[in-house]
């Protein structure tokens, strides 16, 4: 079964730990001291915020799979979407090893397809979305989502 993935940039992550815990009526699965995720069953949604950058908002949204079958279902729904992708494959992001790719939509608005393998100490680097730009040039920094 997959899950919906949001993954929001914030300034204060205890203030924000606070309030989406409170949101979701749960702790957060995963804390570092510039990250935190939850895992939620109802609405189904692995949500993220991250204290690693100057920007706030919405980083990326994304598709997370429970294994390589649905992965590849989602791999040929990015293709048939007619937008450029990047296909990252085994990489370390957000404190977990994963298997993704990226695609933006009309607007830029970055999302991922991913399977995550298992946990990892560190946060990871991010992928250069930039060639995933397509449709507008607004001045704006180059896409960078998962990590700064």
């Amino acid at each position: 079964m997959k899950r919906l993935h949001i993954h929001v940039k914030v300034t204060d992550l205890k203030q924000a730990m606070d309030f989406y815990s409170s949101l979701f009526s749960m702790e957060p699965s995963v804390v570092r001291d510039d990250y935190a995720k939850w895992m939620v069953e109802d609405p189904r949604v692995n949500f993220a915020v991250s204290s690693n950058s100057e920007s706030t908002g919405v980083d990326h949204l994304g598709i997370q799979v429970e294994n390589e079958e649905e992965l590849k279902e989602v791999y040929n729904r990015l293709d048939k979407a007619g937008r450029p992708v990047l296909e990252e494959g085994r990489t370390t992001c957000c404190y977990a090893e994963q298997n993704k790719s990226w695609i933006s939509d009309p607007d830029n608005v970055p999302w991922e397809a991913f399977l995550t393998h298992g946990v990892t100490t560190v946060y990871g680097k991010g992928a250069n979305l930039e060639k995933l730009k397509t449709t507008k040039d607004s001045g704006d920094k180059p896409l960078t989502a998962c990590c700064p």
